[in-house]
């Protein structure tokens, strides 16, 4: 997965060793807004469709990181995730992600500039 790819393979093994299979049918919620958020996910194939408040976001495909604010950040879903075909991800569950950043400390900062980018372009002047 391009996410975490050339990572050093100590890193990969502990990026592994917690990591959950996830699939979702068309139509299926990974997230939904405003509920807790308990994981977050990369997605491996398929599609979903991110929505705020009833209005569409945008669009996740293979290799796109989801659910990173509730996990590392807000603890509450921002928006709802949505699978517009059959889907497969890899999730990780917040006390995974937590202990991944000692054991795992360039995939941790991988995760963190992720949210960084995804809080920066919430921001509007």
């Amino acid at each position: 997965m391009s996410f975490f790819a050339g990572l050093p393979d100590q890193e990969l093994d502990a990026v592994a060793r917690v990591a959950r299979e996830f699939e979702a049918a068309a139509g299926d919620a990974l997230t939904s807004e405003g509920d807790f958020g308990h994981a977050l996910f990369v997605i491996e194939s398929g599609s979903a469709e991110i929505s705020a408040g009833g209005t569409a976001l945008g669009e996740v495909r293979p290799g796109d990181l989801v659910g990173e604010v509730a996990v590392l950040a807000s603890g509450r879903r921002t928006a709802s995730v949505v699978a517009t075909s059959p889907l497969r991800a890899l999730a990780w569950f917040k006390r995974d992600v937590w202990a991944l950043e000692h054991e795992a400390p360039e995939a941790g900062r991988r995760l963190r500039t992720a949210l960084e980018e995804h809080l920066g372009s919430m921001r509007t002047d």
